[in-house]
Parts: structure tokens; sequence; C-alpha cells
């Protein structure tokens, strides 16, 4: 996330800015924050509890400044976030001013439970009180009153200041309630006699009288809550910790190759269109194009891409990519900012800045939630003595009452798992821009495909060789059909080229001399010294009846047909086609499993749809569809009430996207395509759509499940606390305790397995459709 003050809207009449925002503790304020910078004209905001940051949109005329000013007289602090760095070292994180407030919180925690410790110890145990231990713990819990437990004082103050009520004025009101009751008892309730003996119950008795203190009700609130929030503060770092590994994978130097030697240098000095050496074992520094040699590349960490990639001269690389293989010398294409690492942690980045409607409901309940609490307080407290229970009793009940109420769990249930689920589909490859997206995804029940570039590859390659005799040589052949086809740039020619280099181990190709290319027919030139040409079958070529059934076996399956003739005879027939991605027909299977129908719709040929449609298993085809013809029938889908996500590529796919309820794009697509989409496969592999419904659902399983918890925790506590049966001691670890698991239960995201694309298994049922031979299919194409 880049610090800059404004990044242009998409409508162009607005601005963005981002702020990290401090001294947040639960949803009441994060309500706060949004009902402030909303007063501002122009201006919008949604704050996410769980990663401390404002996503603000405003006019161009309100400044940075003006917002974090607003924000700062709601009570807050406000900056803007730092700019990006390289990568830093442990030594330099540890002065980062978020670890010193790490550990100022643990020593602060350390104290509070040395102090707290013996006052519960000698409160809860009979046997151990001393002549005067009363008096001990009441100086040791002046101390965690008075230093322990300021922050939730200073902050229920400024609250007090600006008219509103937080989890910290609950918490405040609590301790300080129970501890001048104490010293109420102690000073005039007779508490303070030598010998003086206070037994321990569980539940609060209605006996005691004022003699009875709440020192370990006072200590026990404080050290509870402290702990509580380390623990919740060490479990949202968690939820986010998949974006800070992606942010971490780049190269912290690189050898740049100059003149006849090398130099090792910081990667923030590397330029596009310098060369740099990455060595076996190393990471690609950054975005670029192999100028020398040949190795296999790891994508997993950045794509989660589980093989390795083969890569050669001219091959695109992925900055972070690990080198598995030889020496490569790269070119650098894109650095910085621009890379494909860069924009996958700024995708997820600006994801993590949304917040879901579900969550904006649970919010407008935590805001009201606070002062409801405090008005319940006061109630139960009016109630009790007006019912004749004495002091003790009354207080008991109000303190409980203030101190087990929790928005905390409310604020956090969302976001949390949102942050883990977005970093963790980072890792394999999906990236959601939103929360939004992800409810939509979730009620997805069409899938639309494009075929070219997303159930196929988009690249012609050649399918099936097929020799006129059988002493023909096939790597022959290529061999010659190659050297002919290496000066066409057609995508036929040089997906032959491709193949005659594999058949030759890649020895080069003879020399053509004479060569000629006639549009629509094909090419030829001589080799060797016989005379070859490679091209559409002539008329009247008159083909041997191995060779006729190929072309027609080609023809029938919508691939591309070429003859090669050696001195005017036809010798084979090659089938070139754009081949069918390996994980397309599982992908598709998967889908219906999950209860999702498939469609295909295609600007190609009825012959070319319909096998990829058989193959892949969708019933449903259109073919010969115009860009705005695939726009048309995902409005008709949904006019059909049906919810229908788009998965495409190209330019001609961008407005079906838009038009969609969720637009799913390749990431190595068009920018159209990816600008116009919700979600982007950042990894070639459709069974990744199979995990991003997957973990879709997961995720808002796992948000039903904390919102639950969260209201149902209050909704049980709260009536129990109000009636006396609630130890305000045992109130304070509930309330902890909420919040802990909520975030606990969202982390469980972050271990997501994919399931292996050989799997037979999809959401407890067994794959045991008949697998057919998975034969390439292609576009037809004639020159």
């Amino acid at each position: 996330m880049t610090s800059a003050d404004h990044r242009p809207a998409q409508d162009g009449s607005l601005v963005t800015t981002d702020l990290m925002v401090g001294g947040m503790t639960c949803a009441a304020c994060v309500g706060r924050v949004e009902k402030k910078l909303g007063r501002v004209e122009g201006v919008t905001a949604t704050v996410n509890l769980a990663t401390g940051r404002a996503r603000i949109s405003h006019p161009a005329v309100v400044t940075s400044q003006e917002l974090i000013s607003t924000v700062e007289k709601a009570g807050y602090t406000a900056e803007l976030p730092p700019a990006p760095a390289a990568p830093e070292s442990q030594e330099a994180s540890d002065q980062r001013p978020e670890a010193a407030a790490g550990a100022s919180e643990r020593a602060r925690l350390r104290i509070t439970t040395m102090l707290s410790v013996p006052v519960l110890v000698l409160s809860m145990v009979p046997a151990l009180q001393f002549d005067y231990w009363q008096w001990v713990c009441f100086n040791l819990t002046m101390v965690v009153v008075l230093w322990s437990a300021w922050p939730f004082h200073q902050r229920a103050l400024n609250g007090l200041r600006h008219a509103a009520a937080t989890m910290d004025t609950l918490v405040s009101l609590g301790v300080v309630a129970s501890f001048l009751w104490s010293g109420y008892a102690l000073y005039f309730g007779g508490a303070g006699e030598p010998g003086m003996r206070m037994p321990f119950d569980l539940l609060p008795g209605a006996e005691a009288g004022t003699a009875h203190l709440y020192l370990e009700a006072a200590v026990s609130v404080p050290l509870f809550v402290l702990a509580g929030r380390y623990l919740e503060a060490r479990a949202k770092h968690g939820t986010g910790s998949a974006l800070r590994a992606l942010a971490e994978l780049g190269a912290k130097d690189v050898e740049l190759r100059e003149g006849g030697g090398s130099r090792r240098v910081p990667i923030s000095e590397l330029r596009v269109g310098q060369e740099f050496v990455v060595r076996p074992g190393e990471k690609v520094a950054t975005d670029g194009v192999v100028a020398e040699g040949s190795s296999a590349l790891d994508l997993s960490l950045v794509t989660g891409e589980s093989a390795p990639v083969e890569v050669s001269p001219g091959s695109a690389v992925v900055g972070a990519a690990v080198n598995a293989g030889g020496l490569l010398v790269v070119r650098a294409t894109a650095v910085g900012a621009d890379t494909q690492l860069a924009r996958i942690t700024q995708l997820v980045t600006d994801a993590q800045a949304g917040k879901a409607r579900i969550q904006r409901l649970a919010d407008s309940v935590a805001g009201v939630f606070v002062p409801a609490i405090v008005a319940v307080a006061c109630t139960v407290l009016g109630f009790w003595l007006g019912a004749g229970a004495d002091g003790e009793s009354a207080v008991t009940a109000a303190v409980a009452v203030l101190v087990v109420a929790c928005p905390c769990a409310l604020g956090l249930a969302t976001p949390t798992a949102f942050l883990a689920a977005t970093g963790r589909g980072a890792q394999l490859g999906v990236l959601i821009r939103g929360p939004e997206a992800l409810e939509r995804l979730q009620r997805v029940d069409t899938v639309v495909f494009d075929k070219t570039g997303t159930l196929t590859t988009g690249h012609m390659t050649l399918l099936e060789t097929t020799v006129s005799a059988a002493d023909e040589d096939a790597a022959q052949v290529l061999r010659l059909a190659g050297a002919v086809e290496y000066g066409s740039e057609h995508p036929i020619g040089r997906a032959v080229v491709a193949a005659a280099r594999r058949a030759t181990d890649g020895a080069p190709l003879p020399p053509v001399t004479g060569f000629r290319a006639v549009a629509g027919s094909g090419v030829c030139g001589r080799v060797d010294g016989r005379e070859v040409s490679v091209g559409r079958p002539r008329p009247d070529t008159v083909l041997p009846d191995k060779l006729r059934q190929a072309l027609d076996r080609a023809e029938a399956a919508a691939h591309t047909a070429v003859v090669v003739e050696v001195d005017g005879r036809p010798i084979a027939v090659l089938a070139v086609g754009d081949s069918l991605r390996p994980s397309s027909e599982h992908a598709v299977f998967q889908l219906q499993v999950l209860g999702i129908e498939p469609i295909l719709v295609t600007g190609d040929g009825p012959a070319a749809a319909h096998a990829v449609a058989e193959q892949v298993g969708i019933d449903e085809v259109h073919a010969g569809i115009t860009p705005e013809g695939k726009a048309d029938i995902v409005a008709m889908l949904r006019a059909d009430g049906r919810r229908v996500a788009v998965i495409g590529d190209g330019v001609n796919d961008a407005a079906a996207l838009a038009s969609a309820d969720l637009g799913i794009a390749m990431g190595s697509g068009t920018d159209a395509a990816i600008g116009a989409a919700d979600i982007t496969l950042v990894r070639e592999d459709m069974q990744a759509v199979v995990e991003a419904v997957r973990l879709t659902r997961r995720t808002l399983t796992t948000i039903r499940a904390n919102l639950i918890w969260a209201f149902g925790y209050n909704v049980v506590t709260v009536p129990l606390a109000a009636t006396g049966w609630l130890n305000p001691m045992f109130a304070a670890v509930a309330m902890s305790a909420s919040s802990v698991l909520v975030v606990a239960n969202s982390l469980r995201l972050r271990a997501y397995q994919a399931v292996p694309l050989d799997s037979g298994h999809a959401e407890g049922t067994d794959d045991t459709r008949p697998r057919k031979e998975t034969d390439d299919l292609s576009v037809s194409s004639v020159r």
C-alpha cells in the first residue's frame, strides 16, 4: 500500500485515501470513526477493526490532513500508511513502532500478572489470609487499577469527552466500581479490621454485607482483559500472516551482469532492461524474460502451482519464483510496484480494506451496544437496591453486567475471517477483490465459461503427427517441416517449430532456401536439397488412406490439419490446436458436485465449441457469440433468477464479466478482463475456480459461526450477570475468552488445503463419472 494521499476512484470524481487508525478496541469504535468521517461533506469511509485501516472515498478538495484531523477529533490517532520499503532485517523490524507497542503491552501484562496473582490467591483461599492481608491486597490492587488499567480509563475518558461509549468504558466502570466498593468496605464497612477473613464462592452471595471485598474483581478484570487483548492481537497478526509472507517473498539483493562480470547489489538498484543472474536455488529477483540458459522454476510460493515450470530463452519469468535447476540470465521487464508479486499483494491489501454487508449489520448493533449495557447495569443496580438487596449484591450484579458484555467479538467476527481467507486464497492463486465478491461467489449457481484461454490454454500446439508409411521417421518429418515453418509468424508455424525442436532435442534446424509463404495456403522451401511444403491440402492432392483418415479425424475434433509434402509427395498430416487445460474436466465436474451448473459461451465455431464441451462435460453450449452477445446471455440468465459468474480472459469477455453477478478473470488474461473481474486466478489452472468456491463457503461458514457465538454469548451471559449468577472475576475471563475464540476460529482458515487434482472426492462425494481419454481440442484455423 502506498502512502500517497490520493488515488483516483473509478468514477474519476473522487479520490481514495487509506489511513491507519489507532486506539480502536471494539466495533463501537469502528462505528464512531465511520460516523465522524461520514459527516464531512462528500466523504464515505469503511473502517476495518482487524487491520486498523480506514479506506476513505472523498472529493479531492478534502486533504488527507483534514481526514486525519477528523479522526483525531473522534478521539483516535490516524496517520498515512508507510511507504513500501525493501524487506527489513529482524533487527530493523524490532525497532518499528508496532513492535515497540507490542513490547510495551507484554511488559504491562507481565507486571499486572505479578501484582494480581497474590491478590487473587489471598482473596480466594481463606486459609492463607493473615492479619492485614486485605491491606496488602488493597495496595497491590491500587497499582493495578491506577497503572495497569490506565489505558482503559484513558480511552473511556476520551470517549466521554466526545459523548461516546466503547468497550473500554465498560471495563473502566467495572474496575473502578469494584475498587471503590472495596475501599468503602475497608474504611467504613468493617473490612479493614485485623484478622478479617473473607470466604470465596464461585457464585456471588447476598449475605456477606459490606465487609465483603471485590479486590479480586478489580485486579482480574484488567489482568484477563489485557491477556485477552494480547492473545487477540497475536491471533489477528496471524490472520494476516499469509499477506505478509507474500510481501516478503521478494529477493533482497540481485547479481547484476555488467560487461564481462557481475556484482551483487540491493534489489532497489535494479532497473528495467538490466540483466541479472539467477543461480540454482536462488529467487528470481523480479519479473523478466530469460536471456540465456534453461531451467525449471518453482512458482508454488507465488501462484500456488505445484508443478515446476520449464523456462528457456524467451520465456517470461515471475519475481520470487525459485530456480530449481540450471543457471539463468534474466532481462528485467518490471521492477518494484509494477511486478506481478507487488500487484498480487496490492490486490489482497485492497480487498482486506472492504467490509461485508453482514459486518455492517454487526457494527450497527455494536454502535448501540455499549450505551445499552451501561443502561442495563444502572437498571440492575437500581432494581436490586429497590428490591431490598444489600449494596454488595447490587454492586456485584452491576459490575458483572459491565464486565461480561463484549462487543469486541461482533467487530472481529467477519474481518478476521476474511483477512485469513484472502491471505490463504492468495497463496492458492485466488485473488478476491473484497468481501462483497466473497458473498456473491457463495450464492453463485451458474458459471459461464469462455473457451479459448480459459478451458483451453490459448496456445496452439502440435497434438498429433501421422506419417504415411511405417518407414517414415516422424522426427525427421518434423525436422523438415520445422525448418520450413521457421520463417513463418503464423501461430500454426510456431507450434510446428516448437514441436520440431522438442523432437530433435533442441538441435538446430537445417537452413531453408527459396522460402515462400502463400496466403491462405501455407509455406514451402528447399531443405537438404528437397522441396518441402507445409499447408492446407490442395483440392487436387491425393492423400493415402492413412493420411485421409487422420485429416478427417482432425476435422471432426475441430483441430487444424496441415499436410507435409516432400518433393510433391504427401508424407504426413500434422494436427495443430489449442490444447485443453489438464484441470478443466476435473474442475467442471467438481463445480457440478458443488451444485453449480457450467455453461460454455464462446465466439468460436460450433464444431470446436461442442468438442470442448463434450470433453469437459458441459451440456449447454452457445457458439459463435459476439462480445455483446455474451453479455446478453448473462443478462437472460440473471433474468431467469440465476446467480451467474463469468470466467474469461480476453477483451471480448470484459462486458460479460462486468455484467455478471461475479466476474472471474484468468491472471494470464488481458488487463481489461482483470479490471472488470471480482476474482482473479493467478495460476493458469481451472482447479483454482473450485478452490475459490470451497474457500468461500468455508469462510462464510466460519463467519456465521463467529457471529452466532458473538451474539449468543451476550444473549446468555448478560442475563446471568444481571440476575447475580456470575462472579465478576469469571465474567472478566468469559469476556476476554469470547474475542480470543472468535479470532482463533478464523485462524483455522489459514490451514485450508486445496484438494489435489487427482482426488476423487468433492465435499464428501465420490467422483464416479467415467473418465474419458484426454484428447486435446482446438479452434479451427485455416491459413
